[in-house]
């Protein structure tokens, strides 16, 4: 079996993360691609929306795909998970031949920095998501989505047209009601 891991906050889901999704299954070979919300990124200190909301949001983006499975076992930890974990997690159930890690070529900078990082990259192949102009090293797969959003642009300015048309409405009333 092959399959990749999509992990984030998803705070909110946006057009962005619908493109790794979309790009992933169409040019990665997955058995499954699995997306799993944080409860809190390791790398952040809360999140806006709760991870019961960014749950339901993921699930009813991208829960019927198929080859898509949504996974609550981060959330269920009610803490910080880091991604070494849920990659042996995920590996202790799937057993794969194959394991990606996709991730935003934001986090490029400081993937060195990451919870035993040599591990983790002995575990899993890293696919890089375009973003912002980030100019990706050789050794990487990449997804070609050249995603310039971030859920924070989207909280701070609560500029819908970048969220998932299913959620949009749902996603701007939240945030409204939260601010």
């Amino acid at each position: 079996m092959k399959i990749a891991l999509f992990g984030g906050s998803f705070d909110p889901p946006h057009n962005g993360h619908e493109a790794i999704i979309k790009e992933a299954l169409n040019t990665l070979d997955i058995d499954k691609l699995i997306i799993m919300p944080t409860f809190v990124s390791p790398f952040k200190d809360k999140t806006s929306a709760d991870e019961k909301q960014r749950f339901s949001w993921v699930q009813k983006l991208w829960g019927n795909l198929e080859k898509v499975e949504i996974s609550s076992y981060e959330i269920e930890q009610k803490r910080p998970v880091p991604s070494i974990e849920s990659v042996e997690y995920l590996n202790q159930i799937y057993k794969p031949e194959k394991f990606y890690l996709l991730i935003g070529a934001d986090h490029l900078s400081s993937l060195h920095l990451w919870h035993h990082f040599e591990k983790l990259a002995s575990l899993v192949e890293f696919v890089i998501a375009k973003r912002d102009d980030i100019e990706i090293p050789k050794q990487f797969k990449d997804l070609n989505t050249k995603v310039k959003i971030s859920s924070s642009f989207i909280r701070s300015n609560l500029n819908t047209n970048e969220v998932c048309e299913k959620i949009k409405e749902e996603v701007k009333k939240y945030y409204l009601q939260k601010n």
